[in-house]
Parts: structure tokens; sequence; C-alpha cells
């Protein structure tokens, strides 16, 4: 017969586990008490019986009878057990029957003997201790130990109705628990199914209650964000990826389609071919750019990290540039005197660098200025990249450092609209900040945190 679907399930079974385990020590807490309990008791009537024993031998054979006596009349409850048999086995006085076999003298032990008085011959358990007398007489003293098996019977019923209810309760408890859990995880199946289907805008389920149910919740849907952002940044870029290079490779098809219908001479052809070269060249650079911006942004670890110096690197981006700013008509100060190091891969910090300068340079017109400093704020060091140029709005401010994205200001500036995209990858790599400026002109800066 197949099982309920809760108590197939782990709370449910864990649940048992703890009820059982409670139980286990209970019994065991429960057996100590009873132990301790009757050894004590069972001591205390072997020091009586041996005290009674002791005086009741030590008196004269007629004082002797009458202890006997007198110990069997004062014994409302019928727990006294006493017998004075001779050295033949014959009983003399007492309401013992016969000496109990195997008692060693002295020693109490437990035996079940035959009693009797007025209520005839009874069967007991009882503790008794025997003494052989000076003349042959077996002196018998004893006590009914009916008292040790009530206190068994009480702890008994104690376990029963102590422990059953709590079991119970916690047969309950599993279920209520089991089900919660289950219902719960149900839900989440069921909103797992749907994102497995496409439908990456649907969430986990949350109750406010930052269990550990909430807390996994948030961060899958905090992965989920993630994924979606990223899914539709892809879907974004391939579209972005089609328009930027259909482009240059319809002007190839199309000059070589004029280029073998109109040219006349071989050097017209070499003119289509070397225009044609130009436009692949152009399709080649957005790939190698997205390749290395995939390249920085998936990497593990930096592989040439080390200590840099910021101000020849600065510097070294200052004069790659220089001559392309004076072939522009656009000025370019370079002033970078205060030393720093950073940890990072000096290869890829240059090129995040170079890109800034590039950039200025491209938007700045001509007579206008670019400014390349290393400087030093509130205890962190920043490379700033100023220009005079067009600016980039407000808006657009979070756009521009993704892949693709050209300004309405730039669409007549030659570019790919990579060049931020990878300075914000290799920032992001290293762990340092990017902070772009609005307003007249801009302001592109690396902050390193970690510059000393």
């Amino acid at each position: 017969m197949r099982l309920p679907e809760f108590v197939r399930t782990t709370t449910f079974r864990w649940t048992l586990a703890v009820a059982g385990a409670f139980v286990l020590c209970v019994v065991v807490l429960f057996g100590f008490v009873y132990w301790q309990t009757a050894t004590y008791m069972t001591s205390t009537f072997d020091a009586l019986l041996t005290g009674e024993l002791q005086i009741i031998a030590a008196d004269s054979p007629e004082r002797r009878l009458t202890q006997i006596d007198n110990r069997l009349r004062n014994d409302p409850r019928r727990v006294r057990i006493t017998g004075l048999f001779a050295a033949d086995g014959h009983r003399i006085t007492g309401n013992l029957e016969s000496v109990p076999p195997g008692l060693v003298p002295d020693v109490p032990a437990n035996a079940t003997i035959v009693r009797l008085d007025n209520g005839g011959r009874e069967r007991e358990k009882v503790r008794v201790v025997a003494r052989t007398l000076q003349g042959g007489e077996v002196l018998v003293i004893g006590r009914n130990v009916d008292e040790i098996a009530q206190i068994a019977d009480i702890v008994r019923r104690g376990l029963a109705l102590g422990l059953l209810p709590a079991l119970g309760l916690a047969l309950v408890i599993g279920w209520v628990l089991s089900s919660r859990a289950q219902d719960r995880l149900s839900e989440v199946n069921r909103k797992i199914q749907r994102i497995a289907a496409g439908d990456l805008r649907e969430r986990l389920p949350t109750h406010g209650g930052n269990d550990p149910f909430d807390q996994l919740a948030v961060s899958v849907n905090r992965m989920l964000g993630e994924i979606e952002t990223l899914i539709q940044e892809i879907a974004g870029i391939g579209d972005n990826i089609a328009h930027d290079l259909r482009t240059p490779l319809t002007r190839v098809r199309v000059r070589l389609e004029r280029g073998r219908e109109r040219a006349q001479t071989l050097e017209e052809l070499r003119t289509v071919v070397d225009q044609s070269i130009a436009g692949l060249d152009q399709s080649l650079t957005i790939i190698t750019a997205l390749l290395r911006i995939a390249e920085i942004e998936h990497s593990r670890r930096l592989e040439g990290i080390s200590e840099v110096s910021l101000v020849p690197l600065v510097r070294e981006a200052g004069d790659l540039y220089e001559p392309i700013a004076e072939d522009k008509s656009v000025t370019l100060k370079v002033e970078a005197t205060e030393d720093t190091t950073v940890r990072g891969d000096r290869d890829l910090l240059f090129e995040a660098i170079a890109n800034l300068v590039d950039n200025a340079v491209k938007f700045t017109p001509a007579g206008g200025r670019v400014e390349l400093s290393l400087l030093r704020r509130g205890g962190e060091s920043v490379v700033r990249v100023s220009d005079t140029g067009p600016g980039i709005p407000e808006t657009e401010r979070d756009a521009v450092t993704k892949r693709f994205y050209r300004s309405d200001k730039s669409r007549r500036t030659e570019g790919l609209g990579l060049g931020l995209s990878l300075v914000a990858a290799i920032v992001k790599l290293h762990g340092f900040r990017f902070n772009i400026t609005t307003g007249p002109g801009c302001a592109a800066e690396i902050v390193f945190p970690r510059a000393h």
C-alpha cells in the first residue's frame, strides 16, 4: 500500500526521528528513576530486616516467641513475614509455612513463600533473611515487597499517560509541518516549471518571514532578475550586432557588385577591393572588440596581477594620444605628479585609460581641450579624463557603458560604441569604480579605493 505523500517527506521523517529520540530519553530517565528507587527501598528493607533478625535472635527462647508474636500482631498491612523452625524443619511459630530454599545465613534475598494466617495459605514474593540459632532452630524474618512492584506500575502508567499524548502531538506537528512544507514546495515547483518554460518574469513566492525558504527564494529571485537582464542585454546586443554588421557588409556587397559591373581597368577594380577590405576590417574590429569585452567580463581571475604604478601609466597614455590630438587641433594636457600604486593587470588598466583618452579626443571638436590627470581625493586615487566636447546628457549617463550605444551627438563620429563598455568591464573586473559626470563637456573617472 502506498503511504500518504506527507509521510514520505523528510520533514515528517525527521519529526518521527526526534519524537523517537525523545521517547527513548524519557524511557531511559524513568527506568533510571525506578531502578534508583527500587535499589534504595531494597537496601532500606534489608537494613530493617537484618536489624530485627539480630534483635530477635539475641533474646531468650521465651522472649523470642513473644517478640515474634508481637511482630505479627502489630502488622495491620500484612506485610511482615516471620517464622521459627526446628532443626528438622518443623515450624514452631510464625506465619511462614516453610524455610525458603537456597538462603544464605544473614544475607537478604528475594524468595517466593507460602504465607499462613487467618486468610489461609497465600503465595507471596518477599524479601527475607535467615539465621541458624544456637539450638539448631532457624529464624526467618521477611517483608512483602509489593511496594516495589507498585512503583513499577506507577512508572509504566506515567510513561503511558505522558508519552502517548506527546507522541501523538509530535505526529500531528510533523503532519502540519510536512503539509506546509509540501504545499510551499509544490508552489515553488509550479513557479519553476513556468520559469523553465521560458517565463523569466516569474518569481518564486516569499512570505516575508525571513526563514530559510524566504532567504533561498530571495536569492533565486535575484539570480533570475540578473538572468533576465542578461538575456535582454544579449537580445539587444544581438540586434545591435546585426544592425552594425549589416551596414558595412551591405556596403561591401554593393561595392563588389558595382565593381564587377562597372570596373573597366585593373586600377578601378583594386580601388573597389580596397574599399571592400576596409568594410570587412570594420566588421572584424566590431567582432574583435566584442570578444575582448566578453573575455574581460568572464575572467575568473586577473592573469597579470601585480603592483602597478599609475604615474607612468597615465603619462604613457598621454604620449600615445598627443600626436593624434595635435592632428585634430585639440590640446591634450597630462598632469600626474603624485605617484600611486595599485594592484591589477597593467595592460588592462592601460587599455581602460587609453580608451577614455581616445573617446575624449575623438568627441572634442578642433580647438578644444582634453585633460588627463592623476589626483588624490578623499584618500582615494582617481584617474580623470575631461574634455570640452558635447558632453553626455543626464538621461544617457548609464546607457553609454552598454555595448553599441551611440549618443545622438556622436552619430556622425566614427566609432563602434564599445569603448566605454570595455572600460566598464575592466574596472568591474578589478573591483574599482567608474564614474561619468554629465554637463558641458564630459569627465570620466576611474577611482582606485585601495591605492597606496
